[in-house]
């Protein structure tokens, strides 16, 4: 895909380091001559321009790219005028940062494809990392729902999925059991295999190598984390 990231800060230029480095197309763009230096051999295309002028945006290619980035965040007044400008031109996807809820608020009013949360999205992904350990992985489909994988524990070891109750008691939902063994290479070093599978028994018994991938509310979760731990 084809991105064009305003503001080329320490937010903005990770975001296009990352994305070149995935293999898309990043074109720059900053009012500072040496940010727009720092990145003109990291991404595909620099320009030098102040975003806020509407005759200046003309010489961007809008028409050329998929999605526009507005990665400002302190200039609050300019990243509200840059986006409304990008709107006036029927830019058709704009993402856009919000550094609190009231720029959130304000940027909620031009209906855009997504407003990023860098900041309170990290602050929150730490919270959670510090309550969860490294013992579940989890990734958010939206603010309130989760998909959750985590190791059985100790606790639930020799139970029966049926058992469990989890939909029940726990409102979380599995999706799916993480199965593991032990094999052995050509060289007959022990080691261990997963496989994930959805057709499994409610009547499997749960062991200590096994895992589960659920959906459900994060503050659900905890409360079931929390009973097993």
């Amino acid at each position: 895909m084809k991105y064009l990231i305003i503001g080329l800060g320490n937010y903005g230029g990770v975001l296009a380091e990352e994305l070149t480095a995935l293999g898309h197309e990043v074109i720059g763009v900053d009012s500072e001559a040496l940010q727009a230096e720092r990145y003109k051999e990291k991404v595909a295309t620099t320009y030098v321009l102040d975003a806020t002028d509407d005759m200046a945006l003309s010489v961007l290619p809008f028409n050329g790219v998929d999605i526009v980035i507005v990665a400002i965040g302190e200039n609050f007044g300019a990243s509200v005028r840059i986006v409304s400008l990008l709107k006036k031109r029927n830019v058709k996807h704009i993402y856009a940062r919000a550094v609190d809820d009231v720029h959130k608020a304000v940027l909620d009013a031009f209906s855009l494809d997504r407003i990023l949360t860098p900041e309170k999205d990290a602050a929150r992904l730490l919270v959670q990392l510090l309550e969860l350990d490294a013992e579940v992985e989890h990734f958010s489909v939206d603010d309130n729902n989760y998909v959750f994988k985590f190791a059985v524990p100790a606790k639930l070891v020799g139970y029966k999925i049926s058992e469990l109750n989890l939909e029940q008691e726990s409102r979380l939902r599995i999706i799916s059991v993480v199965m593991g063994k032990q094999t052995s290479n050509f060289l007959g070093i022990s080691k261990k295999e997963y496989v994930s599978t959805i057709d499994y028994s409610e009547e499997y018994d749960l062991k200590e190598e096994d895992g589960l991938v659920c959906y459900g509310q994060y503050s659900d979760f905890m409360k079931f984390w929390k009973s097993v731990k």
